[in-house]
């Protein structure tokens, strides 16, 4: 059975909306896939600014923005559909939302972007609210891209994403996954200060030194203690991380320098801790790499030499997969929901039992 499925996803780094257009097929409970259309269109300064400011708004203005995202996501859709030629052949779309809070101990997290506003612009059928149930059940509703690795890249062991935060999971005797830290958020931030954008290809990061003090208070912060499974809302990296660094008063470069290595240390730690969930002792582990930070190749480079002596090959695969692995996935797990099948796996989030999630929003006329 083949399905024709635009995914969206928008991702705590804010560098713009990514959609996919993919055809997924599935044989005898096989799943293969073709990325048949995929763009990133980056937000305006003022969507950027409005997304960012969002956790402090009121209640009436939260909602009145997460109806305006939905129509905006829904218009940006519709555009993807005519810039590429694709009247009458999306069958649904699939919408992540952006994450604007995330508090699963208090079994609540949420993505703004109303499905129903999507669906009314594109008249598509639409899922969206991908994490809401598994949290209800008591998980962490994230991460949320493991069943997507598991029935569409089931040839790796590992897989990294390097995103606003870094999430690692593992495909072995069982599917493990967590959060592990603030990543390119940070960065960014941190680039930011020099004037740039971004830190391209972590030129300022190699310019630098480790300032050891930094970064043993880094990594003493009380997350990296936490048992899992847990995962992280985005203002541990902008309200936790990035003022721990700002009171150091290091230079830019020195400040990068020393998060880098904090973030190739923390996944060597939980590397270290997912191989030690084996039941016996595996080797020739393979980790795909995905997420803009993979085109960070002085952070790859570092997690590389952190990695060397669990015998891990880092795998950094095309363009096309590392900028829209999420947005593919997301494309799934929309699939998935249609089809009445699991799209959150409990062995990653600590829920109750996996969950089919997802809102579904009928935009077709009858």
């Amino acid at each position: 059975m083949e399905y024709r499925i635009i995914g969206l996803m928008s991702g705590s780094s804010l560098d713009g909306l990514d959609i996919v257009f993919a055809s997924l097929h599935e044989n005898a409970g096989r799943w293969t896939y073709e990325i048949l259309k995929a763009g990133c269109y980056p937000y305006s300064p003022e969507w950027t600014e409005r997304l960012r400011s969002a956790p402090g708004l009121s209640a009436l203005e939260y909602q009145l923005l997460h109806a305006d995202y939905g129509h905006f996501l829904g218009r940006q859709v519709n555009n993807f559909i005519e810039e590429n030629d694709l009247h009458y052949q999306v069958a649904l779309v699939a919408s992540h939302g952006h994450t604007v809070f995330h508090n699963p101990a208090k079994r609540m997290t949420a993505q703004i972007g109303d499905g129903a506003a999507i669906a009314a612009e594109t008249g598509l059928p639409v899922v969206s609210d991908l994490r809401a149930l598994d949290v209800a059940f008591g998980g962490q509703g994230a991460p949320i891209v493991p069943i997507g690795e598991k029935l569409l890249l089931g040839e790796y062991d590992f897989f990294l994403n390097l995103g606003g935060i870094a999430n690692l999971s593992f495909n072995r005797s069982s599917y493990l996954g967590f959060d592990v830290c603030a990543a390119n958020r940070v960065l960014n931030l941190l680039a930011n200060e020099a004037g740039s954008e971004f830190d391209r290809d972590g030129a300022l990061a190699a310019s630098g030194l480790v300032n050891p003090t930094l970064l043993d208070q880094l990594n003493l912060l009380d997350y990296y203690r936490e048992p899992f499974p847990k995962s992280l809302a985005n203002e541990f990296g902008t309200d936790t991380v990035y003022p721990l660094i700002r009171k150091a008063a290091l230079s830019v470069p020195d400040a990068l320098r020393t998060y880098v290595e904090h973030i190739a240390s923390q996944i060597r730690q939980g590397i270290s801790y997912l191989i030690r969930t084996e039941p016996e002792a595996g080797t020739g582990y393979r980790m795909l790499v995905t997420g803009g930070g993979a085109f960070n190749t002085f952070l790859v480079e570092r997690i590389r030499d952190q990695l060397r002596s669990f015998s891990v090959e880092t795998i950094v695969p095309d363009q096309q997969l590392v900028k829209f692995k999420e947005a593919l996935i997301m494309a799934l797990i929309g699939v998935l929901r249609w089809r009445q099948e699991y799209t959150v796996l409990s062995s990653v989030t600590g829920a109750l039992r996996d969950s089919i999630g997802g809102a579904l929003w009928n935009g077709q006329d009858a």
